[in-house]
């Protein structure tokens, strides 16, 4: 995700996003492998490996709209797609994870330190 972020050049962002992608489908299969046919990894609620993946979702959906991609694709990650919507609208979750606005001001932050950290 770094990589698209930092990316310079279509050629560069569309290599980086490939690459996401292809972790995803990855991912994907796991999901398939690991819920058996339930609505999450574990099972019929949210587990630990949810946990520890959902904190991910919103950044990929974020990467979506602020660079305009497509990451979670129904067409190559559907089992993904759903579980990422119903990780993220689940009532023990939705209200915990940062909404894109103030994820907008994480990335203001993280830019701003990396800015005073650079040598240039």
């Amino acid at each position: 995700m770094r990589e698209i972020r930092k990316a310079e050049g279509h050629h560069t962002k569309l290599a980086a996003t490939e690459r996401v992608v292809e972790g995803l489908v990855l991912l994907e299969e796991a999901f398939v492998k690991c819920s058996k046919g339930k609505a999450f990894f574990g099972g019929d609620s949210i587990g630990y490996l949810d946990i520890a993946l959902g904190c991910f979702a919103r950044w990929l959906r974020f990467a979506e709209k602020t660079h305009d991609l497509k990451l979670l694709d129904e067409t190559k990650t559907p089992n993904l797609v759903g579980w990422a919507d119903r990780f993220l609208s689940n009532e023990a979750v939705k209200d915990v994870v940062p909404k894109i606005e103030q994820m907008t001001e994480i990335i203001k932050m993280l830019k701003a330190r990396e800015q005073a950290q650079s040598p240039n």
